[in-house]
């Protein structure tokens, strides 16, 4: 179906979305928009202090939104014709550590490429993803189905419509698209994305300054951490995205951003846009009780214990701790996040304030019996919700059981074999021939980020978490299969995983790929200990996904009800309602702000070049350059200078809202000039995800004048500013 027509039979749901919107005041600074929201906002963001034109923010092709792309997990943003781009330092992160060995530890002493031609690749999979397009499918995808349907037919037929219209659109070379979900299946969207395949490391600072203060610093404010790098972005000399060649050429943007080395002051007008990952502001009562009183808490336990393992079999300098460098960056992250997101429920009730919600809504569907099933619906996905609990309690153990790296990729080899048995339409997402580009690049990634006997003690870990649960709590043919039914040993576990690593071949990148083209039955009849495993645990693996799915189906058709209920009741009250983060295209604006998340504790919207020394150890993660020491000492602050702090600034606070995904968000001006990196938010914001408090919410830039400082005056980067065009 073209465009045309796609625009006209999904023209129901937009005007529906429409009238549910129309005449809301909307709340400022709350609220992560999609681009369509943004007229709809425009008063209040010419009053917030944008001087360009709101609707113009609402073109996906235009500027600045054309300039702003995704790297499938982070933020980033084109800031020169010759396709550089710029993000955070942690979402580049896990390139430099790709290029990184002992002899050129990266990480340590920071890349710089001299020219086009010292450009390294990104690590496999690396991506930009640049989004030229957007249309409603809501018709398309739910249109016409059956309120009466069975739970797993409608999750098969949504199923099957969003992979066909993703296969219409994808049939144009080039593109990579998504049929995403808003407001929990109540609207859907085709994005069409450019997807740039050949990214390129072009600079990265080191450690020491682009993730200054380490563990210990994150979620903290005062910040003082230098968090950007850039890629660059090639395609085929016909312009084209095209594999990693010598041949590649820059990719040349329809629009990148100009950088501003006079900045901000406090309380100026900021937004940021962005590819927020995963809200959850919406979720009923049961789910939060869940995740708050169990899921949390035990995680972060899990979490605390893993990083021990991982750091006691990694030892410090040694070749495997760089290898699981970015993974005990995000695990320490994960951890710090969890306990932030605990402590903040409980300290703004969140419990208390959705029960609150609830009644509220509750009272609002009574008084009109034409609302009845609306709660209906949503009584019957509380029930849903219950039953989702107690299979994730049952089945934890097991899936973390799971988690070693060569078991994991041979369960991903037999679901692959199995799926290429069917027509590629039928095939599940992530095994279609679409996805296959990828599906090799993360088995090659394998290699660099894989260490045997750190791999063999995490699995150890998680075995023995899993033995210790009841009988019921653990799965018979994971237990036949190792032959670790309880009592056994810790010596013995261990023997016997050691037999794994000692037959397996798929510590091998060429023996994993190899076996991408291997059928069922080649499988089956494998003497690899982990391809043996997979295929013995195929049948309760598609047992609990025949699960899952018939619980999908059921959301599918409950939640959109439940929204519905959500939207129009906060209409009754003058509020709009904005949909979850989904990891599409956002925006959000407010303010340079700072905050006081306690008594008598205050934080300043800026941070300065001396807050550096003050910290300064000497020892990781306060070891800063001495270059940058004895720079700072001279107050040599260049063309940086702030007067209104008397330094350069490093990081501001802001009180936009935001979330994971975010991390390399263009912070932009009123005037749309680059003034920052979004990277962090506040421990006191975490729980945002949930429950957006103004008073708590404090979200964390890295400052333009801190990056223009840094790569002029200590990493000699001279040639990307003047590539880059800088607004002073």
């Amino acid at each position: 179906m073209n465009t045309q027509n796609r625009t006209r039979v999904g023209a129901w749901t937009c005007a529906a979305l429409a009238s549910l919107f129309a005449g809301q005041e909307v709340l400022a600074k709350e609220g992560m928009f999609t681009p369509e929201q943004i007229p709809g906002i425009a008063e209040d963001l010419r009053s917030a202090g944008l001087n360009l034109a709101p609707n113009a923010l609402a073109d996906l092709a235009g500027f600045p939104m054309g300039a702003v792309i995704s790297l499938g997990g982070c933020t980033a943003s084109f800031v020169s014709p010759q396709g550089l781009v710029v993000t955070n330092h942690h979402c580049a992160r896990g390139s430099v550590q790709f290029n990184s060995t002992p002899e050129n530890n990266y990480l340590e002493e920071g890349f710089l490429a001299a020219s086009l031609a010292e450009e390294l690749p990104g690590a496999p999979g690396s991506r930009v993803y640049v989004t030229v397009q957007a249309d409603d499918i809501t018709a398309e995808v739910t249109g016409g189905l059956d309120p009466g349907l069975a739970p797993r037919e409608r999750f098969t037929q949504i199923e099957q419509r969003r992979k066909a219209l993703i296969g219409e659109c994808e049939s144009e070379p080039g593109y990579r698209c998504q049929a995403a979900s808003f407001f929990g299946g109540l609207q859907y969207k085709l994005i069409k994305r450019l997807e740039i395949r050949d990214v390129r490391l072009v600079y990265a600072p080191a450690d020491a300054i682009g993730k200054y203060g380490g563990d210990i610093d994150n979620w903290r404010w005062p910040r003082h951490t230098g968090d950007f790098a850039f890629y660059r972005a090639y395609v085929g000399p016909d312009g084209l995205p095209a594999d990693f060649s010598e041949e590649n050429v820059p990719y040349a943007p329809g629009h990148f951003l100009e950088v501003s080395a006079s900045g901000l002051e406090d309380g100026d007008f900021v937004m940021a846009m962005g590819y927020p990952g995963r809200t959850s502001r919406y979720a009923r009562g049961a789910r939060v009780a869940h995740t708050f009183d169990w899921r949390y808490p035990l995680l972060a336990g899990v979490y605390g214990e893993w990083i021990r393992v991982i750091e006691a079999a990694a030892p410090e300098g040694g070749e495997a701790r760089i290898l699981y460098a970015s993974r005990l960056a995000s695990l320490n992250n994960v951890l710090k996040n969890l306990k932030g997101q605990i402590d903040g429920a409980r300290r703004n009730g969140l419990a208390g304030r959705r029960a609150q919600r609830e009644a509220e809504l509750d009272a609002w569907i009574a008084a009109d019996p034409h609302r009845a099933m609306l709660g209906q619906a949503i009584a019957a996905l509380d029930e849903l919700a219950e039953e989702t609990a107690a299979e994730g309690k049952r089945l934890f153990w097991y899936n973390n059981a799971l988690r070693p790296q060569l078991l994991g990729a041979a369960l991903r080899l037999n679901r692959l074999a199995h799926e290429k048995q069917k027509p590629d339409a039928e095939r599940e997402r992530g095994y279609q021939e679409r996805d296959m580009a990828m599906f090799r690049q993360r088995m090659s990634l394998i290699d660099r980020r894989y260490d045997p006997q750190v791999d063999k003690s995490e699995w150890l870990f998680f075995l023995k978490g899993y033995l210790r649960q009841p009988r019921n709590m653990r799965v018979a043919a994971l237990d036949e299969a190792l032959g670790i039914t309880p009592p056994i040993s810790e010596d013995e576990l261990s023997a016997k995983l050691d037999a794994f690593y000692a037959e397996t071949a798929l510590g091998s990148a060429e023996a994993r790929l190899a076996l991408m083209d291997a059928d069922p039955e080649a499988l089956k009849a494998s003497s690899d200990p982990f391809v043996r495993l997979a295929a013995a645990l195929r049948d309760t693996q598609m047992q609990h996904e025949e699960a899952a799915k018939t619980r999908a189906g059921q959301r599918n058709l409950l939640y959109p009800q439940y929204m519905r209920a959500i939207i129009s009741w906060q209409q009754s009250q003058d509020h709009a309602a904005y949909p979850d983060a989904n990891s599409t295209l956002r925006l959000t604006y407010g303010s340079v702000m700072g905050g006081s998340p306690a008594d008598g504790l205050l934080y300043e919207p800026f941070t300065r070049l001396e807050g550096i020394l003050q910290k300064d150890t000497g020892e990781a993660p306060f070891n800063s350059p001495s270059a940058q020491l004895d720079r700072i000492r001279a107050g040599d602050y260049g063309d940086y200078f702030l007067e209104s702090i008397g330094s350069v600034p490093v990081n501001f606070l802001s009180d936009l809202d935001s979330t994971g995904g975010n991390s390399g968000s263009a912070t932009l001006n009123g005037n749309g000039k680059l003034v920052g990196l979004l990277f962090d938010g506040t421990l006191e914001s975490v729980n945002s995800d949930w429950d957006f408090d103004p008073r708590m919410t404090r979200t964390i830039h890295v400052d333009t004048r801190y990056m223009l400082w840094v790569m002029e005056k200590i990493d000699g980067a001279a040639a990307l500013i003047d590539e880059m065009t800088i607004v002073r």
